[in-house]
């Protein structure tokens, strides 16, 4: 009976640990949702803003929004196609490599352009944009090449796959039809030259004539006339045809 007890109570606090398991991660499942969800809702927000911004305020303030809006763009669009690409394309875990580091650039660059929007000294502002720009345009450069290759190698191996499909399509539909498929014509086989008449003297002849009567030699006849058949006693005399 102990031993039943024992086995119930060790059930039951399987079932609570089980049951704790399940709902952390469910809280965290959620947890993580809810921040990717806000995180976005920042980004699209953030994003639009610096639109507004881009076209409202002139001069170095717009230009700055302008930067950022451009290199969030860019980096963005880079990693959304790296990491679906990775899932078919394994080789593509060297480029996201390269993409973080690249992504460590990108995230001072929009610090460093974010902090410059509040910047009230205008000049030195506009002296530092040469160069904002360039760094900017070397990041968004980078970002595009490793996006652009990732979608060339897609569509290559797409195009690949499709031509290869093409031609296995065509063959087994050349299979389908094969009563289609024309036949060579018979060829008549050549004819073998006939043989020149030999000249067989009378005395040499290949076949045999039939031998003709000879005058020495009487003709028989036809058919051999029986005998004259001998009477029997018993057999009636044959009365003569009446001529009346």
């Amino acid at each position: 009976m102990e031993a039943v007890f024992a086995v119930v109570a060790l059930l039951f606090v399987l079932f609570l640990v089980l049951g704790a398991y399940v709902t952390v991660k469910v809280v965290g499942a959620a947890k993580r949702g809810v921040d990717r969800t806000l995180t976005q809702a920042r980004r699209t927000v953030e994003d639009h803003t610096l639109r507004a911004k881009s076209f409202a305020q002139p001069g170095a303030q717009g230009e700055l929004a302008q930067l950022r809006l451009k290199l969030r763009t860019s980096m963005r669009a880079t990693q959304d196609a790296l990491h679906a690409g990775v899932a078919e394309d394994e080789s593509l875990k060297e480029s996201i490599g390269l993409f973080e580091r690249l992504s460590v650039h990108g995230h001072e660059l929009d610090g460093e352009l974010k902090r410059l929007e509040a910047e009230p000294d205008r000049a030195a502002l506009a002296e530092r944009l040469p160069g904002l720009r360039e760094r900017t345009e070397q990041v968004v450069r980078s970002a595009d090449a490793l996006r652009w290759a990732a979608r060339d190698r897609a569509r290559r191996f797409a195009d690949d796959d499709l031509d290869s499909l093409r031609a296995q399509i065509d063959m087994e539909a050349g299979a389908l039809r094969h009563w289609t498929t024309e036949e060579p014509p018979a060829t008549a086989p050549p004819p073998w030259p006939e043989a020149p008449a030999a000249e067989t003297p009378a005395a040499q002849q290949t076949w045999p004539d039939t031998p003709s009567p000879t005058a020495e030699e009487p003709t028989r006849p036809a058919i051999t006339p029986p005998a004259p058949r001998a009477a029997y006693p018993w057999e009636k005399k044959r009365r003569p045809e009446s001529t009346t």
